[in-house]
């Protein structure tokens, strides 16, 4: 008979599953999933998110302040510019992960 691993703490449960609906929710969006996806190659202001993702500024400044809100993506201003990137790593290991489920691979010439 297979010994089994001690119970985990109900409460730690919990926490985890909030902070695990928070994130898949803020993914559950395809504009969100495009920032973040291009977030975690690193830093950009929102005028490159606008033109590498081909997004409107309205709807991006509304998608950034929701993953802002869920506290996915932070903020460094340099002069009137606003450069954002992924604050949580757990978020960049789901993205890689899924980066590697969904995304296509090159194919060659």
């Amino acid at each position: 008979m297979r010994k089994r691993a001690p119970p985990i703490d109900p409460a730690r449960l919990r926490a985890g599953a909030a902070r695990a609906v928070a994130v898949l929710k803020a993914l559950a969006h395809d504009a969100r999933l495009l920032l973040l996806c291009q977030l975690s190659q690193g830093e950009y202001s929102v005028g490159e998110l606008e033109v590498l993702l081909d997004i409107r500024q309205p709807s991006l400044s509304q998608q950034l302040g929701v993953l802002r809100s869920e506290g996915l993506v932070e903020t460094r201003r340099d002069g009137k510019n606003i450069h954002y990137r992924v604050a949580d790593p757990a978020a960049v290991e789901l993205l890689a992960l899924l980066y590697r489920l969904y995304c296509p691979k090159e194919q060659p010439p």
